[in-house]
């Protein structure tokens, strides 16, 4: 099968996190990915993130390598004039300019939407930032956790007793980079139809206010403020969320009514279906505590493992809480191999597709530097002058 995005290049100005995953998702479409970083320290990601601290002195950390691999590396200076004109240059052979700076830092660069489409009529331009353009808070930086906290998502975590509690993964910047791979994808097909580029503005808040929908739908039609709720499910059905066994914890998601009829047969308590307080939906929300008491006791006289397999085995959604080692130990996960299936044995997407795409390892700062300049036009005389003024950087 053909890669959907074959023939396509991806010029990723970005760091961080969610601009640097939405080139390397663009990249495991097929496109060829040029990630353009500074000279020096690069995309500061590098040095950062992950508990592996020998990689990220070295340049390589695992956050950085997470979205790394199958992209080529320019390490180039674009606020001197030959710079910009190599980026200027790269910028008119692409399709693609996927980054996630500040607009005040595209203005002062001379680089916002207007002028990339200037220089490439039919570039798609996706500009990845905290609060999305036109706006008063357009100029603000953010990072995972603040969209996490300014958006309402960390209210609705947790219980009273604890407090807002952030998400233990940074599920924002990753979300948003699906978000721009998704914007990105329409641009182009809209392109094949018309044949000019397109401006794509993503906006991290907005991806979690998506990640919220059925939420935030409640809140605009009831005016309900949504409560923090801990482990109970967002159906408020009873028999719903996350209950204590005698070891571990189990998650059961009963929301219909032949769901419930199932569990109580399965855990040995179908009298529940002629009980008038458990009968039926309604008996059952009125009767919510005593039916969540019932069912906490029950589950408290096994473990979590037995739960699960029993109720499994009688068609009831449910799973036992595991540790991430042990959900990448699943069968979902090993016979899919989403943790592997990426380039060069990294992270994959979320769907499976039968394409054929670039399986290059995580490059080192500008290690590609001289080849893509090579290849758009620079002799080697001219690249060597740029090495020796800085302007470049060719690792070895």
């Amino acid at each position: 099968m053909v890669a959907p995005l074959q023939g396509i290049r991806v010029i990723d100005w970005t760091h961080v996190l969610a601009g640097p995953a939405c080139a390397y998702y663009l990249g495991q479409l097929g496109a060829e990915v040029i990630k353009v970083e500074r000279p020096g320290r690069g995309d500061a990601m590098r040095h950062r993130g992950g508990s592996d601290t020998a990689r990220a002195a070295q340049g390589m950390s695992t956050a950085f390598l997470t979205q790394g691999a199958g992209k080529q590396s320019l390490a180039v200076d674009l606020e001197t004039p030959t710079g910009r004109a190599v980026f200027e240059r790269l910028l008119r052979s692409a399709d693609v300019l996927v980054e996630n700076h500040r607009p005040a830092t595209l203005e002062r660069l001379k680089l916002t939407e207007c002028h990339t489409r200037d220089i490439n009529p039919r570039l798609v331009h996706c500009a990845m930032t905290g609060y999305g353009r036109k706006n008063a808070m357009s100029g603000s930086p953010a990072y995972d956790v603040n969209i996490q906290a300014i958006s309402g998502l960390m209210a609705l975590t947790g219980t009273k007793d604890t407090g807002p509690i952030r998400t233990g993964a940074p599920i924002i910047d990753y979300a948003t980079g699906l978000a721009g791979a998704l914007g990105v994808m329409s641009a182009l097909m809209a392109r094949g139809q018309t044949g000019e580029g397109a401006f794509v503005d993503v906006s991290m808040l907005e991806t979690a206010f998506a990640l919220m929908s059925s939420t935030i739908t409640d809140y605009q039609l009831t005016g309900t403020e949504p409560q923090p709720r801990g482990n109970a499910a967002n159906s408020r059905s009873p028999s719903s969320g996350t209950f204590p066994c005698a070891e571990g914890h189990l998650s059961l998601g009963v929301n219909e009514d032949p769901q419930f009829r199932a569990l109580a047969v399965a855990i040995g308590r179908s009298n529940w279906l002629s009980d008038p307080r458990f009968a039926t939906p309604a008996a059952r929300a009125q009767n919510k505590r005593a039916l969540a008491d019932d069912l906490t006791a029950l589950l408290l006289t096994k473990t979590a493992q037995v739960w699960e397999d029993v109720l499994l085995e009688a068609g009831v959604p449910c799973a036992r809480l595991r540790s991430l080692a042990q959900a990448l130990e699943l069968p979902a996960a090993t016979d899919r191999a989403f943790a592997t299936r990426g380039p060069s044995g990294f992270v994959g997407l979320p769907f499976k597709t039968e394409v054929t795409r670039s399986d290059a390892a995580p490059r080192q700062l500008g290690a590609d530097t001289r080849s893509i300049l090579r290849e758009l036009g620079f002799d080697d005389a001219d690249v060597d002058a740029m090495l020796s003024s800085r302007i470049i950087e060719q690792s070895e």
